[in-house]
């Protein structure tokens, strides 16, 4: 499959939050955001990812491909993200 049609099966818009910093995958609910930190955290296995989140390689694949297109917003929400768990110090909090 090509990228396009990738993003087109498995990615939508949160209706809740409809921007792209927010897209999640089709029929998991999985935000794309949480599948690139996840990813990072697991030096971009695609099948560690897919196995951690019951969703095919393929969902993976294509979040990675929508990630590509809108990297900035995304890496800003999990700036975001990481922001939340540091104190003003910058250590990190456990929650």
């Amino acid at each position: 499959m090509t990228e396009d049609e990738l993003i087109e099966r498995y990615i939508e818009p949160n209706p809740h939050k409809p921007w792209a910093s927010e897209a999640w995958l089709i029929d998991y609910g999985v935000p794309v955001w949480a599948l690139i930190g996840y990813l990072n955290g697991v030096d971009g296995d695609v099948a560690d990812a897919a196995k951690a989140y019951h969703v095919p390689k393929e969902a993976i694949e294509a979040a990675v491909a929508f990630y590509g297109r809108h990297q900035c917003v995304i890496d800003a929400r999990l700036e975001e993200n990481a922001a939340d768990f540091t104190d003003v110090h910058g250590k990190r909090l456990h929650r």
